[in-house]
């Protein structure tokens, strides 16, 4: 199981603390508002929608260190168009671990 990290933000940010609290300022604004569309969205089979909320989140979720749920977001992507519902719930629960680390930073 990944664990979110700022790993890949610190290395981009050459040092910068500021531009490192910034990111982490849009990531914590931005990521539950997002999360909120997917459920939504989801709950009203609207999955097309879904499928465009998971496009917009999953940079986010790469910004964090966690290349197999990259990787999981592109999938479920790409699937949930045409129906295919199965890997949603361990997409959430991705989410979910985000949601909750962005919320300790």
């Amino acid at each position: 199981m990944e664990t979110p990290n700022l790993n890949y933000v610190r290395e981009i940010s050459g040092g910068d603390k500021d531009f490192e609290a910034s990111v982490l300022s849009i990531l914590k604004a931005e990521f539950p508002l997002e999360f909120l569309a997917i459920k939504k969205n989801f709950e009203n089979n609207n999955y097309e929608q879904v499928s465009f909320d998971i496009h917009k989140i999953k940079h986010k979720i790469s910004m964090l260190g966690m290349k197999k749920s990259f990787e999981l977001a592109s999938e479920l992507e790409r699937n949930i168009k045409n129906g295919d519902l199965e890997q949603y719930n361990k997409f959430v629960d991705v989410l979910n671990r985000i949601n909750v680390y962005l919320n300790t930073k």
